[in-house]
């Protein structure tokens, strides 16, 4: 990873500093494992405690640290140093391997996740309930929420309309969703997502209602008429794919021309809502 794509901050947990590295590239957060472990396992050796949770990982068939990365960051003498770091989903595993109180309650929301999960499987309706129920305490309105499961729909009709027409990998799909950004937004999905200061949240969270409704649009005029057309290359995909984003792009455009104003905003939930909110309130994403 190149270090020009790199953000450094600092992420703060009970009054501890534990650094961490934005990697645009990859879109994920890496961590400091050594400062988890010293906030965490409460260990005034945190190198040695880390160490020996290595050889015992090793010891029991854990692959964890075959995702371990090495990182250089700054140091309280101001000078940078390579250290071991991981992602949210490493880091998580690695959580649950450290008997400390300060690792349980982490523990226990992991067990609670899974438990979820394991009833989505069974009945999926359960999981529309509790998308509803997040979007709702995370301050966006009814109307909102209803529009966004929506295009929840709208965007797994296409996804299946792309696996049937020979449709595989993740980058596959990446490059047809930026095609069809691109020609209704002007903006790639990457680009978007920059514009409006996001990085690891979902874009279509942060879209205001407009962009929203002309996304649905984009992705629902792509769905009719790759069933019209029937593409049966990955070239002949993303031209279908640019002609859905245009029917949008057209709205766009027409929208713009007759209210003279923008319709991609570079507003996002956080500054949306406190538009919306008094002073003294507090948006969460």
């Amino acid at each position: 990873m190149s270090t020009e794509t790199h953000l450094t901050k600092i992420a703060v947990f009970k009054g501890k500093q534990i650094r961490r590295i934005w990697d645009e590239q990859k879109e994920t957060w890496f961590f400091s494992v050594i400062d988890v472990v010293e906030v965490l396992a409460g260990s005034s050796i945190p190198k040695r405690y880390w160490s020996d949770l290595k050889r015992k990982l090793v010891s029991e068939g854990s692959q964890v640290y075959e995702k371990i990365v090495h990182l250089k960051f700054t140091a309280s003498d101001g000078k940078k140093y390579s250290s071991d770091a991981a992602d949210t989903e490493t880091m998580f595993r690695i959580i649950q391997s450290i008997p400390s109180p300060n690792a349980e309650p982490f523990k226990l929301w992991l067990a609670r996740v899974g438990y979820e999960r394991v009833e989505e499987t069974v009945d999926p309706e359960l999981a529309i309930q509790r998308a509803m129920q997040t979007y709702l305490k995370k301050g966006y309105s009814p109307d909102w929420v209803n529009m966004r499961l929506k295009s929840i729909e709208i965007r797994k009709m296409l996804t299946d309309e792309w696996v049937n027409r020979g449709v595989k990998t993740t980058d596959e799909f990446a490059t047809l969703t930026d095609d069809i950004s691109l020609a209704w937004a002007g903006l790639t999905t990457k680009q978007y997502k920059n514009y409006k200061a996001l990085k690891k949240e979902n874009l279509r969270d942060n879209m205001t209602n407009l962009e929203l409704v002309l996304n649905m649009l984009a992705e629902a005029s792509t769905t009719e008429i790759s069933q019209a057309k029937e593409p049966q290359t990955f070239p002949q995909n993303r031209r279908v794919a640019r002609q859905g984003g245009a029917v949008a792009g057209k709205a766009r455009k027409a929208i713009e021309a007759k209210s003279g104003r923008k319709v991609i905003s570079s507003d996002n939930h956080l500054t949306l809502s406190r538009h919306k909110k008094s002073p003294g309130e507090l948006a969460v994403l």
